[in-house]
């Protein structure tokens, strides 16, 4: 489609995600919502990788050749399911992490000592240079 094609050169793709709630009883649903990463568990699948919600698959993730880099157009949505992924196995194995919305909507995950991690931003810059890896940024939330 030439429309769309056209449309997107001159509007930059967004960085990121944002999440905006009206009140507690929604923020139920984030977690879920901040799952999916369809886009990342479709192009894992492809390779042969199936993502478990666990470290082991953040590790498995950093050792997929970047074929990702290639597009880019898709590499920053990519990156974006990488980040949302990454701050799922730490919500889901993390004592005491949790999901938070910063007042710009965007989802970070925030560790029992107080201290927040944007994983959005880590994942965009893992999909667009590899470094930080996944695991590296799981291992630095993770340590008590």
């Amino acid at each position: 489609m030439n429309f769309l094609d056209t449309w997107r050169k001159r509007h930059s793709t967004a960085r990121g995600t944002a999440v905006y709630t009206s009140d507690d009883a929604e923020q139920e649903g984030i977690a879920e919502l901040l799952s999916e990463c369809e886009l990342l568990r479709v192009r894992a699948a492809q390779q042969g990788l199936r993502l478990d919600d666990t470290p082991a698959s953040l590790a498995a993730l950093d050792q997929l050749p970047p074929r990702w880099r290639d597009d880019p157009e898709e590499m920053p949505w990519l990156g974006n399911d990488a980040g949302l992924y990454l701050g799922t196995v730490i919500v889901r194995t993390v004592p005491g992490a949790y999901w938070h919305l910063w007042p710009s909507g965007t989802p970070v995950v925030m560790l029992a000592s107080g201290r927040d991690i944007d994983v959005v931003g880590a994942g965009l810059d893992w999909a667009a240079s590899g470094a930080p890896e996944l695991c590296q940024v799981y291992a630095e939330a993770s340590e008590i």
